[in-house]
């Protein structure tokens, strides 16, 4: 497969970064990575796979991280690289910055991106029509520019060996920056249910908020990550947005995964069809989830669960 020139790369989330460069290193003959953080940041990048790293400050709460845009920017602007891809993280803020990056840079701009291919022109394909169909794009314009969803680059171990030194770039202003007041700490855990080896869903089949104990304790005792359908971390709000597993949430590649009282639709199988081995636990036998299975069991789960318990505590 043929490389592009250069690939730079960003994400404000760091446990991103490392999957972010792993596709750089996969499609680019250089990796640049735009890092805000300190000289062990920096590092970091370095050790897995960037082969240019442009520091853009120490971190700042009062920053957000779309108003980094001009100071991105100016810096792929002055680059003598053609045919520019540049990759980052598909969350809330990467994608508010792929937006603006996109407008100063006349770039086309693919959000959510599952697979990219340079062999003809810069392409890539997302999930289109809530996960019913795969879109392909071809960029045309010089610069593409795209949100990489979670998944799809398996990030590579960390090489110490490997440094450099980093290009510091001066943050320039953007004319109506947004004003951060406060930050606060989301409450609960932070979770990367991408890189889970075993995951357990949970749907509006559980019932109640309460019965979420019950899957925790589940979860716990087979070494699982919990994770939920959207109407659990978007219309109940009972679990993080992070946990959310769909089209527009997080992709799944475990070994194993559970789905306890989801119905499966496509929305939803769609960040789950990644999974070796799917089970299933549903109380409708006509449940659209039994078509995707490798096991299922027809029942409640909320009787399903406590057995389950019981049978590995034996």
């Amino acid at each position: 497969m043929s490389k592009l020139s250069n690939i730079w790369v960003f994400s404000d989330i760091a446990s991103r970064l490392p999957e972010i460069i792993a596709a750089g290193v996969a499609l680019g003959e250089k990796v640049s990575a735009f890092v805000i953080g300190t000289e062990a940041d920096i590092n970091r990048a370095y050790s897995f796979g960037a082969t240019h790293v442009y520091c853009l400050g120490d971190k700042d709460s009062q920053k957000i991280t779309e108003d980094y845009n001009n100071t991105i920017a100016k810096v792929i602007s002055s680059s003598t690289d053609t045919n520019t891809l540049m990759l980052l993280a598909a969350n809330k803020r990467c994608k508010a910055l792929a937006s603006k990056l996109g407008v100063q840079l006349q770039a086309g701009v693919v959000n959510d991106v599952t697979e990219i291919n340079i062999d003809n022109g810069i392409c890539a394909k997302h999930m289109a029509y809530g996960g019913l169909a795969i879109a392909e794009e071809k960029i045309n314009s010089p610069i593409a520019i795209m949100t990489l969803s979670s998944g799809v680059f398996e990030a590579q171990v960390a090489n110490t060996n490997n440094t450099g030194e980093a290009v510091n770039v001066a943050f320039v202003e953007p004319k109506t920056p947004i004003k951060c007041i406060e930050r606060r700490a989301k409450q609960g855990e932070s979770v990367d249910l991408g890189k889970a080896k075993r995951v357990i869903g949970v749907g509006s089949g559980i019932g109640s908020k309460d019965n979420l104990q019950v899957a925790s304790e589940l979860s716990a005792i087979i070494g699982a990550e919990l994770g939920c359908s959207r109407p659990i971390a978007e219309t109940e709000k009972w679990m993080d947005r992070e946990r959310y597993i769909g089209v527009s949430g997080v992709m799944l590649k475990p070994e194993i995964y559970l789905a306890l009282g989801i119905s499966g639709q496509i929305q939803h199988m769609v960040g789950a069809l990644g999974s070796q081995t799917i089970f299933a636990v549903n109380k409708d036998k006509n449940a659209p989830i039994f078509q995707y299975v490798d096991y299922g069991i027809v029942g409640d789960i909320n009787k399903v669960m406590p057995a389950l318990i019981n049978a590995f505590k034996a």
